[in-house]
């Protein structure tokens, strides 16, 4: 029996030790309303409804032209596959620092490391993903920066990758679909997107 925080136990941070997952799951830092940790759970559960607040990071990455890379997720996974979103997106393990986090899983999917990382502030959402049946409730922390190594993206993450000027992302959102959080996550990390690519975003 996993020692996740299941629906019926308390969220309070003795419930539970980030090195308490069963083999094959993952624990997801569970939040409050304020963003202080008060537990763990399983990943799968905290996106099934009604949803539990979670830490969650996403990542934007220019290069030096200034475009943004997004990724169109792979076919496989099995919340938002085939949808273009941010460059990359994810949770920390328990106890792990977001901006850890976030470098460390960029490299993973992408095959290449951010020349350069900047914290860009936080963001809480609730959105529900009507495809899946699933529901987003992060407390997300954001990122921007700079990519320059060349890519060798996971294909069981990434179905595929662009690089996107301010006026071709309007186009492609326009016309292809895009994650649930992609618009929360990128309109409130404009400011920190502006500081490192510029005023045309």
């Amino acid at each position: 029996m996993s020692p996740a925080v299941s629906p019926t136990e308390a969220l309070s941070p003795e419930t539970v030790t980030p090195s308490g997952a069963a083999p094959g799951e993952i624990l997801l830092e569970l939040v409050d309303d304020d963003g202080l940790t008060i537990g763990t759970g399983e990943k799968l559960w905290a996106h099934q409804q009604p949803g539990r607040l979670h830490r969650a990071f996403s990542v934007f990455l220019f290069d030096r032209q200034g475009r943004m890379l997004l990724q169109r997720r792979a076919l496989g996974k099995y919340h938002s596959p085939g949808v273009w979103s941010n460059t990359c997106c994810g949770h920390p393990y328990p106890g792990e620092q977001p901006f850890l986090a976030a470098a460390r899983r960029t490299s993973e999917e992408l095959g290449a490391a951010p020349a350069l990382l900047c914290e860009a502030g936080n963001v809480r959402y609730d959105l529900p993903d009507e495809a899946s049946g699933l529901i987003e409730r992060e407390w997300n922390h954001l990122f921007v920066g700079l990519i320059t190594a060349d890519l060798e993206p996971d294909p069981d993450e990434i179905e595929d990758t662009r690089f996107v000027t301010a006026a071709e992302l309007r186009e492609l959102r326009a016309a292809k679909p895009f994650s649930v959080w992609f618009e929360t996550v990128f309109e409130a990390a404009l400011p920190g997107i502006r500081e490192i690519a510029g005023h045309d975003w």
